[in-house]
């Protein structure tokens, strides 16, 4: 059990558990803002551009409820495509949205890439070095 725990302690301290975790965190954040961007912000204006619907309310009523007085005697069953709509739409632009950053990203990375490339000095090959001995070894002669 011991060795079983120690294994385990071992993976879960990897930096990659770890930044996984903060990815998952921070994932779940950020679908959080894109949701409320697309229900508070982007749907109503869509809503407005085709008429003032609201898409999480468009259903098909396949059997309408039966109520006697206020008592609901059978609930409605409908099918709530407008729902579906909704999470499409928020399925889309979180897509979109993770690739614009994971796009601007790797823009970063090559730029940083490109600037360490240019700033690190080329490497001699060996017979520049051989030539370079013997430079300094004839330069100590005089």
């Amino acid at each position: 059990m011991g060795k079983i725990l120690q294994e385990f302690k071992k993976f879960a301290m990897r930096g990659n558990v770890i930044d996984m975790a903060v990815g998952v965190i921070v994932g779940g954040a950020f679908g959080k803002i894109v949701s409320s961007l697309v229900a508070d912000i982007i749907m109503p204006l869509v809503g407005l551009l085709v008429g003032g619907i609201n898409f999480t309310q468009l259903k098909w009523v396949i059997k309408p409820a039966v109520t006697d007085g206020d008592k609901v005697v059978s609930s409605e069953v409908s099918l709530n495509y407008g729902n579906f709509i909704q999470v499409t739409f928020d399925f889309l632009i979180i897509a979109l949205s993770i690739f614009l950053m994971i796009k601007a990203i790797n823009a970063l990375s090559r730029k940083k890439k490109e600037e360490a490339v240019k700033t690190a000095p080329p490497v001699p090959s060996d017979e520049a070095k051989l030539l370079a001995e013997i430079r300094d070894l004839l330069k100590e002669k005089k």
